[in-house]
């Protein structure tokens, strides 16, 4: 029996693409292995909204390589869509684009047979229908499953590479959401997360839906207990909206809101399209409906002419939040954005500077959290043994618990009081 051993760098929307594939070439016969197991076909899943995503894709194949020479490797997805033909790498045999990636097992055995390499493109912006996968995703667990709604973005953002590689919004028919949730149901997932590029986006490039429509319909379903989402913006954040998610019973309480500065000048070189201030009632609404809600964000550090009186401002905005967790990273700059044309590029070192104090702040800002919600009893969704006798599992606001129990009780929900000896 073949092998083949995936790799998926970057967001939610990669990782279940990723699972699609994997299942395509487990129903073709092959054993899914690992990138550390000498196999017959690698294939990176690549990312291309970093310099550094960029280097790993090419570490990774490079390493592909070396465990086994007569391998076939594959790269698709972001980092190729934005290189198309210039894309130089020896390491892979076969190179291809966001909307080729269903096609893959065939370009693999074309490969096999003739050995000749593959190149495999659509221009992103020709992207105008959701393409729907041609294999479910395989998940191994039985917990927590992701359910891609959507894909494209037309948000433009000055320093973003993702419009130009994955195309316009595209949302997919809600009746084909709803098959996929019951198949999950029906295989013992409780738990599903509501993925897309540009979440908030769903159902405007349709006649009628929306996200809290598709929320509202999956939490009907019997068997999944529990939605999670995936990033939003903070203007989808409504009165509304969150009081039809809460009436689902059956929303998390955690809420991935992108800030990317907490300062108004550099959000709108960043072309963001909210301010500091609307962020701000985005939060203070969830805290209204959810008052124990995990809030988690997105920062970029040292965006371009970022000077030191906006970073102090945006620090200042940061915690205040009170955030469950920050992901922060150095401005990076993408060849084909508007940022990246901009003269002031601030020096690596300051930049790095920036992502540790971010880092700081974000590790008080979560221990701070979970010390606030000790002596609290949640549901939780064990997801996985870790010793004898001990399983490891999350709250519905994302704090990862862990249970002593002397039965299993992986992909069961208990209720568990929240102290400082079985939180993190």
């Amino acid at each position: 029996m073949k092998k083949a051993a995936f790799y998926t760098l970057g967001c939610r929307v990669n990782q279940y693409e990723t699972q699609v594939m994997m299942n395509i070439f487990k129903e073709k016969g092959f054993e899914i292995s690992t990138f550390d197991d000498k196999c017959d076909v690698y294939i990176v899943n690549s990312c291309a909204v970093t310099a550094m995503s960029e280097k790993k894709s090419r570490q990774v194949l490079r390493k592909a390589k070396r465990l086994n020479p007569e391998s076939v490797c594959a790269i698709v997805g972001c980092y190729p869509q934005k290189e198309q033909r210039s894309f130089d790498l020896t390491e892979a045999d076969i190179i291809m684009g966001n909307d080729k990636k269903d096609e893959i097992f065939e370009a693999i055995e074309n490969v096999l047979k003739s050995k000749v390499t593959f190149f495999g493109f659509d221009d992103a912006m020709s992207f105008r229908k959701y393409r729907e996968e041609t294999c479910s995703p395989l998940f191994d667990n039985k917990t927590r499953a992701m359910i891609k709604i959507q894909d494209g973005c037309d948000r433009f953002c000055s320093y973003c590479i993702i419009p130009y590689v994955r195309g316009p919004v595209r949302s997919r028919k809600i009746e084909n959401i709803l098959k996929e949730a019951e198949e999950l149901a029906s295989k013992g997932f409780v738990e599903v997360v509501l993925t897309g590029i540009q979440t908030a986006a769903y159902g405007q490039d349709l006649e009628k839906g929306s996200l809290i429509e598709v929320i509202e319909k999956v939490a009907l379903i019997d068997g999944i207990k529990r939605i999670r989402l995936g990033s939003l913006e903070p203007l989808i954040i409504t009165e509304d909206f969150l009081d039809r998610a809460k009436n689902t019973g059956k929303v998390c309480h955690s809420f991935h809101l992108s800030l990317q500065s907490g300062c108004d000048s550099v959000l709108k070189r960043m072309n963001r399209r909210y301010t500091v201030k609307q962020y701000e009632n985005s939060i203070k609404l969830i805290r209204k409906y959810y008052p124990d809600a995990a809030i988690t964000t997105d920062v970029i550090a040292g965006f371009p002419g970022e000077t030191e009186e906006e970073f102090k401002t945006s620090l200042e905005f940061i915690r205040s939040v009170g955030f469950s967790h920050i992901h922060a990273f150095p401005y990076s700059p993408r060849e084909g954005t508007k940022a990246a044309l901009i003269p002031e590029q601030l020096d690596k070192n300051v930049k790095e500077e920036r992502v540790k104090l971010l880092n700081r702040i974000s590790l008080e800002s979560h221990k701070k959290f979970i010390n606030s919600l000790h002596g609290n009893s949640y549901e939780v969704l064990i997801e996985k043994r870790t010793d004898e006798n001990m399983y490891e599992g999350l709250t519905p606001n994302y704090i990862t618990v862990s249970v002593r129990s002397d039965t299993d009780i992986t992909d069961k929900i208990t209720v568990v009081t929240l102290n400082d000896k079985n939180t993190q």
